[in-house]
């Protein structure tokens, strides 16, 4: 297991957190995803590293934008 941290941005809610949360876990191999509103900071646990690609597609879905990948 591999846990990654994203900064998002343009998250001001709980419905900004569940939807990011949502489209981030629709990437195969993700098992759990932690979003911390007040600081943008989005927390994946996955099976292996994901492609920064993959998660600013899923975050863009959600309708937000992905600052940082590692």
């Amino acid at each position: 297991m591999t846990e990654q941290t994203y900064i998002v941005e343009g998250m001001t809610c709980a419905h900004c957190a569940g939807a990011v949360s949502r489209e981030v876990r629709k990437i195969d191999g993700v098992a759990d995803v932690r979003v911390d509103v007040a600081s943008g900071v989005v927390t994946v646990d996955a099976a292996a590293p994901l492609a920064p690609a993959d998660v600013a597609a899923a975050v863009d879905e959600a309708g937000y934008a992905l600052v940082t990948a590692p």
